[in-house]
């Protein structure tokens, strides 16, 4: 993805009318819509040390659709907004310290997030169950990862692609949070359906794996959505990470741009690369999005 310098970070695709970012920089909104031409990407920077860089201008920025550069029309930085899905493992395997310190973590990050972050917990196990609906009361999210016990199997691939479904629709910048021990073994959607169901989607994905080996799909998603993936040999990590995500979050750019007549061509797949002109930072980006004919005409 990087190119000629790679970033590091979230980058979400969006659709907005035009002009809609340039009129509400300061709390911006993205969505997709059939009626707009105007293509808005989340970013994350970070040095060569991991840490977000925060500071950066709309000309410290290159963008290029399907290999030809736009021009942004639209930049904004700072905390926005956000709707976020956490996804708790409480399979079987999970049982004991595991689960416990596992919720542990869960609720440090519901407690890291802003209090207008909108967010819902879901547990994990033979089935996506939606355990605090999608609100802002964290008294209510904590008590209710603190009431999960294990249960059952992993339905990994269908809880995220339930994630995703729950997420259409939604406004602005989106991110689906989920930690799992092993391998799917309870789902009905194959790896290839949950990530063609993550192209079409708004959402960054953050998986976490726990344990020797991380499945495949998980490093996938996180680089089709723009998220970050990782690998946990000690479910004791799993605080710092979800804090580090949950940081990482909080700071991002939104860059927008109106594709070119070159670019905007018939309905598909386009591809997106977001580069910086400065030396030795790094992001973590989308890698596109599909669009539909008449969207960008």
């Amino acid at each position: 993805m990087p190119f000629p310098h790679a970033f590091a970070g979230g980058i979400v695709l969006s659709m907005l009318a035009v002009g809609g970012l340039a009129a509400r920089q300061e709390t911006p909104q993205a969505r997709f819509s059939s009626q707009v031409q105007l293509v808005e990407v989340y970013a994350t920077v970070i040095d060569s040390k991991g840490e977000p860089v925060t500071g950066l201008s709309r000309d410290d920025f290159e963008v290029y659709e399907d290999g030809t550069r736009q021009e942004i029309s639209a930049f904004a930085a700072g905390e926005f907004p956000l709707t976020a899905v956490l996804g708790v493992d409480r399979s079987w395997s999970m049982a004991g310290d595991r689960l416990r310190l596992a919720k542990q973590a869960s609720q440090s990050f519901i407690r890291a997030l802003r209090p207008d972050d909108r967010t819902m917990v879901m547990a994990i196990n033979n089935e996506a169950e939606i355990v605090a609906p999608l609100t802002m009361d964290r008294a209510g999210q904590i008590r209710a990862i603190e009431r999960l016990d294990p249960w059952s199997t992993t339905a990994l691939h269908d809880s995220l692609i339930t994630a995703l479904d729950r997420l259409e629709g939604e406004t602005g910048r989106q991110a689906i949070v989920v930690f799992s021990d092993g391998a799917d073994r309870y789902s009905h959607a194959s790896p290839a359906d949950v990530i063609e169901r993550a192209r079409r989607s708004n959402s960054l994905i953050y998986p976490i794996g726990l344990g020797r080996e991380r499945p495949a799909v998980l490093a996938e998603l996180a680089v089709v959505t723009g998220g970050r993936s990782f690998l946990l040999r000690d479910v004791k990590e799993l605080d710092k990470t979800l804090t580090e995500i949950a940081r990482e979050l909080r700071q991002q750019y939104l860059i927008g741009y109106t594709p070119s007549p070159v670019a905007g061509g018939a309905s598909g797949w386009r591809s997106i690369r977001v580069t910086t002109r400065t030396p030795g930072l790094r992001v973590r980006a989308r890698d596109g999005y599909m669009s539909n004919e008449g969207d960008l005409h």
